[in-house]
């Protein structure tokens, strides 16, 4: 099953000709959700030539300006095809207000239900059969939240010399070992699945963090993830602006990677005092905590592959 990030907008505070504000999609096979939409979304969404009608759930960070004002122009869009699925909007507090004083005073056509439900408390917001998506508290100037796209566990690999050898014949009975059913086999034994199937394989987790000074419980929250998207809006010689601001350094945002442990970091939202030239201050002191750090750039896409 296919799961690839695409960056919509890496930047902050305002967008710049170079960079839209930020904005990540994620895909999964015929599953796309948009997390934060700020100015800039739908021209990406565009040149990506990806499906903008198939997202299915938007999860918002926060309601600063810079991260939803994106959002009406998505509504708007949305209605000029037939949709009859849900849109889901998920946020902190404050965001049900923003959708439903937008529809108002810009008077929307909207053809599909839109369904917006409020974050109060840490936990589980949005889940399918076989994933889930988390939120979990940040620290910024009002409140904020970051998330994280998590696979259960697959099975393991299925052995059909095993199967065979243990008296199952080859057919609808594999099916059902692999699906963790019980079989009998041909001497009329009962085979369980734990004598055929391996070891459970790992699924993927994919984290998304912006907005927030930096806080070690950030890293459990992020622990072991394939690919963390978190802010790094300043360089070292600016933290004392940054903790002001309630923002981080590169290198604090590195530390939570090294702490928790994730195989690649992108950093994202960046303050709109650096040039793309200039974001190499922010990658070299975050690449001295986090080696494997790289900086998100506009419409830059990733593909996370299965482990195992």
């Amino acid at each position: 099953m296919n799961l690839e990030a695409f960056v919509l907008g890496c930047g902050g505070m305002m967008p710049l000709p170079y960079r839209h504000l930020t904005s990540v999609l994620i895909r999964r096979e015929g599953d796309l959700f948009l997390f934060d939409g700020g100015e800039g979304t739908q021209v990406s969404l565009k040149r990506l030539n990806l499906k903008w009608k198939k997202i299915n759930a938007i999860f918002v960070s926060h309601t600063h300006a810079d991260h939803v004002t994106g959002l009406p122009g998505i509504l708007m869009l949305s209605s000029q095809v037939d949709r009859t699925e849900p849109l889901y909007i998920y946020g902190p507090p404050k965001i049900a207000e923003y959708i439903e004083t937008s529809r108002k005073v810009l008077d929307m056509y909207i053809n599909y239900p839109i369904v917006v439900k409020e974050i109060t408390e840490p936990g589980i917001v949005h889940s399918g059969e076989d994933f889930y998506i988390r939120a979990f508290p940040l620290k910024h100037t009002k409140t904020c939240v970051g998330y994280t796209l998590e696979e259960l566990d697959r099975p393991g690999e299925f052995n059909p010399q095993k199967a065979m050898e243990l008296g199952v014949p080859c057919g609808p009975l594999f099916s059902k070992l692999q699906h963790g059913e019980c079989v009998e086999a041909t001497d009329g034994s009962i085979v369980k699945p734990e004598q055929v199937m391996g070891p459970k394989r790992s699924g993927r987790k994919i984290s998304y963090v912006t907005d927030t000074m930096y806080l070690p419980s950030i890293a459990k929250e992020v622990q072991g993830s394939d690919l963390l998207f978190c802010e790094g809006m300043f360089e070292k010689a600016f933290e004392d602006q940054a903790a002001e601001k309630k923002h981080m350094t590169s290198t604090q945002a590195a530390q939570i990677a090294k702490d928790a442990e994730v195989d690649k970091m992108a950093l994202i939202h960046y303050s709109p005092r650096y040039t793309d030239f200039e974001l190499k201050v922010l990658l070299d002191e975050a690449k001295e905590v986090f080696p494997n750090t790289i900086l998100s750039k506009d419409r830059m896409s990733f593909e996370i592959p299965n482990k195992d």
